[in-house]
């Protein structure tokens, strides 16, 4: 969690970069993209942090490539 008690997209399963610019940030979960880490919006709309939150899963070896 953040300091503002919402989930830390970063380090969440669902966020991804959307590399469109006026909508960088997107939420596989909830299918939507946004100029701001998608948690505060889904803070913001239904008045409750995510619930949605899944940490990534951490690969082996810091998924570096194994030669």
């Amino acid at each position: 969690m953040t300091p503002d008690n919402t989930p830390d997209c970063k380090a969440c399963a669902h966020y991804y970069i959307t590399h469109e610019p006026a909508f960088p940030y997107g939420c596989r979960q909830f299918a939507f993209k946004s100029r701001r880490r998608p948690a505060l919006d889904v803070l913001e709309s239904s008045g409750l942090p995510c619930l949605m939150f899944q940490a990534k899963a951490h690969r082996p070896g810091g998924g570096a490539a194994n030669g």
